[in-house]
């Protein structure tokens, strides 16, 4: 039951998340079936959400392409914003092992690089 599927992550443990255009990003399990959506779980409004990555914590990251921010949602707690200046127009994420954050900004042509 995706709309519009748009980035898609695996996550460390098993399963995958995928962003949609409709505005909510869905954690699946290994055998594709829907764990939980994080609009719902964490009661958060999503403008328009893209690139989406998994962090070693299994916390999951996503950029949101209409409020220009990258929020992080730890399997406990309340979301945290991470970026809330200097985005254009987030897209595709990455997550490194050693705790980086990349992430790829269409308007200026560039990715940029968060700790």
């Amino acid at each position: 039951g995706l709309q519009g599927p748009r980035y898609v992550s695996p996550v460390p443990r098993g399963g995958f998340v995928v962003s949609e255009e409709c505005g909510d990003v869905k954690v699946f399990m290994s055998s594709c079936k829907l764990l939980s959506s994080l609009s719902s779980k964490y009661g958060h409004q999503f403008g328009n959400p893209a690139g989406v990555c998994v962090d070693m914590d299994g916390s999951i990251l996503v950029a949101d392409e209409q409020h220009r921010t990258v929020h992080l949602f730890p399997e406990h707690g309340a979301p945290i914003c991470l970026v809330s200046t200097g985005l254009q127009r987030p897209a595709g994420m990455a997550c490194s092992s050693s705790g980086h954050l990349f992430v790829a900004d269409t308007v200026e042509n560039c990715v940029k690089v968060f700790k």
